[in-house]
């Protein structure tokens, strides 16, 4: 049955039914898939394993390019979705694809970006099976952080490794580093040398101070709001604690005080 416009755009939104959580978490799958394939990749591995890993890449990336030119085709407003945040980060994960074999340098670099489009699973309670409010702020913290140091260890690693691989030989190399100044200890054992690299580190600890924090008040916020509540379970959507003299749900509208 061929696929309408409304229907397309329903499935590739939709985190709730059947079709619509298969489709978008074989996404999610493949946005893991391809990350961890960047990060074997730089490692010295088989000249068979890397171009099987180098097939896979290609393959993930026409499934990306064919999802992304659906989204805009079944978009009402295509210069809305064009200049969206969800829309950048997707055209950003298949800008290789348009930009072919002669801009390899930029390719690997944007590559790392690809993880950043969980960020559209992670606002959604449904896919992952959470509960609160205050889980789902928690693991967007967790995601956050790990989203930003991933991209930048990433990216430093590209840009350092060339000039400097005794440092940064592998991923993890960039990783340790990443997380070493990320949490302020600075054992000062591996730094960047090149200008680019270190401008990216500049850039990761300024992203991750303008970011971490603002999620972090989010959950404060929501604690001190949930101070004042009491634990009553509601029989409809499972929400667990309300204001002390509320009679309906606040998420589902159901009676809390039905016998």
């Amino acid at each position: 049955m061929l696929l309408t416009r409304e229907k397309t755009a329903f499935y590739l939104q939709d985190l709730e039914t059947p079709v619509g959580k298969s489709v978008n978490l074989t996404i999610a799958g493949l946005v893991f898939l391809s990350s961890v394939s960047f990060v074997a990749q730089t490692y010295n591995i088989p000249d068979n394993l890397r171009l099987l890993l180098d097939g896979i890449d290609q393959a993930i990336l026409l499934i990306f390019a064919a999802e992304y030119l659906l989204r805009l085709w079944s978009e009402e407003n295509k210069i809305k979705y064009f200049f969206s945040f969800y829309s950048i980060i997707d055209l950003m994960a298949i800008l290789p694809f348009f930009l072919g074999a002669d801009a390899i340098s930029f390719i690997r670099l944007l590559r790392w970006f690809r993880i950043l489009r969980l960020i559209r699973f992670i606002d959604n309670k449904f896919l992952f099976g959470i509960s609160t409010e205050d889980t789902l702020i928690s693991v967007r913290i967790l995601f956050t952080l790990f989203a930003i140091i991933f991209v930048y260890s990433g990216l430093i690693y590209q840009v350092e490794h060339p000039v400097n691989p005794k440092n940064f030989a592998t991923f993890l190399d960039a990783f340790y580093f990443s997380i070493v100044t990320m949490t302020t200890v600075g054992f000062g054992d591996v730094t960047p040398i090149s200008e680019l690299g270190r401008l990216l580190t500049v850039l990761m600890i300024l992203t991750g101070i303008a970011l971490i924090p603002w999620q972090v008040g989010d959950l404060i916020k929501r604690l001190v709001k949930t101070a004042n509540q009491v634990e009553t379970v509601c029989s409809g959507c499972g929400l667990s604690f309300h204001d002390a003299d509320a009679i309906f749900c606040k998420n589902c509208g159901t009676n809390l005080r039905k016998d």
